[in-house]
């Protein structure tokens, strides 16, 4: 292994996933959790392609294996569509920043692409930031039309992705996650909302 060409890609790396998960994401999101989880990501899939790529390991097995990883990581928890995009662009900063170790300068413009991608693309669908809430509703409703209404109702504010978490017909209960555009009242660093329509 070229150890100056791996710290040259591992600052390149560090420098370009800063910028994403804070100087960007945080920035506009406000989460830093997710920001952290961003990071730790990038610097793992860098971490485990350097070293595979100096074994008898099969990269082609080695991406199978960040395939899985990245499924299993999309199941594990509840994220936004703007939060796969980040998910997905930090862990291809991870793969070209330890694959092009000896390219830096190519790979200096490919970061540079995907970051100035991601704010133009970020800046176009996320003029506001984005709460996620945790709704718990005295009605039971089946209908997701019904349903957004109801939460940008109570939220006054515009719903931009609703996921059902419970719908119960006994206790005429409706459970969900609902990520709305910060415009009101309403803090989103509360974990969970409960409201009574009569």
């Amino acid at each position: 292994m070229d150890m100056s060409a791996i710290g040259l890609g591992l600052t390149i790396d560090l420098v370009a996933i800063f910028i994403l998960a804070y100087g960007i994401f945080f920035r506009r999101h406000g989460k830093a959790d997710v920001a952290l989880a961003y990071i730790a990501l990038n610097i793992g899939v860098f971490a485990a392609v350097v070293l595979l790529s100096g074994s008898e390991v099969n990269m082609g097995f080695a991406f199978g294996l960040f395939g899985i990883l990245s499924i299993i990581r999309l199941r594990s928890t509840t994220l936004s569509q703007n939060e796969v995009a980040y998910f997905f662009v930090s862990l291809v900063l991870g793969l070209i920043n330890s694959l092009g170790t000896s390219e830096p300068l190519l790979v200096i413009g490919f970061d540079t692409l995907l970051l100035a991608l991601m704010i133009g693309f970020d800046r176009q669908f996320s003029t506001r930031a984005v709460s996620e809430q945790r709704v718990v509703l005295d009605r039971a409703l089946t209908d997701p039309k019904l349903l957004r209404e109801e939460i940008e109702f109570r939220l006054n504010s515009p719903v931009v992705a609703v996921e059902i978490l419970e719908i119960d017909f006994v206790r005429e209960m409706t459970i969900v996650n609902a990520s709305v555009r910060q415009t009101s009242r309403v803090d989103s660093s509360s974990p969970a909302l409960s409201f009574s329509r009569s």
